[in-house]
């Protein structure tokens, strides 16, 4: 995966105080118009969350929060200070059941909220993102890294294939559209790493 020049951007985990910049660009993210096939929130629902919500999921996702939390969130800042994009990853630990209440079989990352403003796509920077994310879910010793996309989602697709995700064969139902479904894409641990 190539990875954007530091000096265009600065990729590091989000800071518990930067709860009001952390709202907004997820706020931002659900006005995307492929929102409603690449998050399951509505901008509606979130945007009528409380300020504790988003000062407790920021805190969650920091890095103050330490490895202990199970979930860290990545920012991409601007030169000029701007947030532009973001992804989290999630520890699912084995034995436990994920969110779509499936079983999870082995440690794994889960890649959620991925998200770069129209501006800089195609920069490199979903890949900057992409590798910090994995280099901290391999650092917490997981075998592989998860994600999930709506097959509809073309643009995502295409860059997830590019960073190296494959399909799983697993589908995942999503809630209240019996006909559709998402589907779930894989990345392994790199055999240097383990």
């Amino acid at each position: 995966m190539r990875s954007t020049p530091r000096e265009d951007y600065a990729i590091r985990p989000v800071r518990a105080e930067e709860w009001p910049a952390a709202k907004e660009l997820r706020l931002t993210a659900l006005r995307d118009p492929v929102a409603h096939l690449a998050f399951l929130e509505s901008y509606e629902d979130a945007a009528g969350r409380p300020d504790s919500y988003w000062q407790e999921r920021t805190a969650r996702g920091a890095e103050s929060a330490g490895d202990a939390s199970g979930v860290r969130q990545f920012v991409a800042e601007a030169a000029d200070g701007t947030w532009v994009g973001t992804v989290a990853v999630l520890i699912e630990e084995a034995g436990a059941t994920d969110w779509a209440g499936f079983p999870v079989e082995r440690r794994q990352g889960h890649l959620v909220g991925v998200y770069v403003a129209p501006g800089h796509r195609g920069s490199g920077l979903t890949g900057a993102l992409f590798d910090a994310a994995l280099e901290w879910a391999w650092g917490r010793g997981v075998e592989r890294v998860r994600l999930i996309v709506h097959p509809q989602n073309a643009r995502a697709l295409g860059f997830y294939r590019k960073a190296g995700f494959v399909e799983s064969g697993v589908t995942v139902p999503l809630a209240g559209k019996p006909d559709e479904h998402e589907l779930e894409m894989v990345v392994e641990r790199p055999r240097s790493d383990r």
